[in-house]
């Protein structure tokens, strides 16, 4: 009876492969030639690592010598980072009403803006009730000037579209809008005084 290949695609090392030759591969890469299976695990025994099967459907199949369980760990740190960046980012909502008011607007609105500034994406929604569905323009007015507000952090990626009974709009961070107001900002520090200022006697 045939053994079969371990289930979850891991590669067969040392005693489970089952070739009788093997082009083997040194740690460092380099092309050792094709050699007894005996004799490539007694190589990798030498030298106190791991005969690993990196491609068993040549022939023969190609084993390089190397540490597998440095090798395992190194490839699920590397899947985790790019799992980290893939998910990194993160799309906060923020509601408002088509009659809302300006203050409940500049407290929604600073709170999309520091949703921008630590890099997250925001969904805008107006949501509207009963006859209101009847001035979608009072919910496009409100997107417009909210993304006007925060056009030192963000940028619209999803311009503003009815969803139903919502109208929604995405705005995504702008590195380079954010880079240019903390320059101009930086700047106006820098000026000091502003032309307000009461004279000094």
């Amino acid at each position: 009876m045939a053994i079969a290949a371990p289930a979850n695609n891991e590669p067969r090392i040392n005693d489970r492969i089952r070739a009788r030759e093997v082009r083997l591969v040194a740690p460092d890469g380099e092309q050792i030639g094709i050699k007894p299976l005996p004799e490539a695990l007694a190589m990798a025994r030498d030298l106190e690592l791991d005969l690993v099967e990196v491609a068993d459907k040549a022939n023969p199949p190609v084993c390089r010598i190397m540490d597998y369980g440095k090798y395992k760990y190194e490839a699920a740190q590397r899947a985790k980072e790019s799992r980290k960046k893939s998910t990194n980012i993160v799309i906060k909502e923020m509601k408002y009403r088509p009659k809302i008011g300006g203050g409940d607007f500049d407290t929604k609105t600073r709170k999309v803006e520091q949703f921008l500034g630590e890099g997250h994406k925001v969904k805008v929604t107006i949501m509207f009730r009963g006859r209101e569905m009847q001035h979608p323009e009072l919910g496009k007015k409100i997107l417009d000037h909210v993304a006007e507000t925060v056009a030192d952090v963000g940028r619209v990626e999803v311009f503003p579209k009815l969803d139903g009974r919502n109208m929604i709009m995405v705005l995504a961070p702008d590195k380079k809008a954010q880079a240019a107001a903390a320059k101009r900002s930086a700047e106006e520090d820098q000026d000091g005084s502003s032309p307000s200022d009461p004279p000094s006697n």
